[in-house]
């Protein structure tokens, strides 16, 4: 995608290209991690960050959505400060404030987990404002 075809395209229209762009598991996983993040919270913001990054925010940002050659790695800003009893948190456990979910091919996600995951970074990020 050409910086000016991006310049003239809204983060959710970005989001809609890369999923259509990656056009195998990952589009499809980081497709479904989209629809769960937005079922969690309906209020969430979309965005485009740091040349091709999808990045969810409310009242501070929630998570993002990389996507690597073997892997979908969701990023929870404040991850450290989540209660996690589902153990989603597979990645980036070492940090003081970030942890990440890696999400390889063949693998699910545990929905209503990811779900609660969200809407505690949520409230979270609201607690803080």
């Amino acid at each position: 995608m050409t910086n000016s075809a991006s310049r003239n395209k809204s983060p959710s229209q970005m989001i809609d290209a890369r999923i259509k762009e990656l056009g195998d598991w990952r589009g499809k996983m980081l497709s479904r991690l989209r629809a769960l993040i937005k079922e969690a919270d309906p209020d969430v913001v979309e965005e485009w960050k740091w040349r091709g990054v999808p990045v969810w925010y409310h009242d501070g940002m929630v998570c993002t959505g990389e996507t690597y050659k073997n892997a979908v790695k969701m990023t929870f800003a404040k991850g450290a400060a989540l209660d996690d009893p589902a153990h989603l948190f597979n990645s980036s456990l070492d940090g003081n404030t970030r942890r990440a979910i890696d999400i390889h091919e063949g693998e699910t996600i545990n929905a209503e987990a990811l779900k609660k995951l969200v809407r505690a970074a949520v409230a979270l990020n609201k607690s803080k404002s």
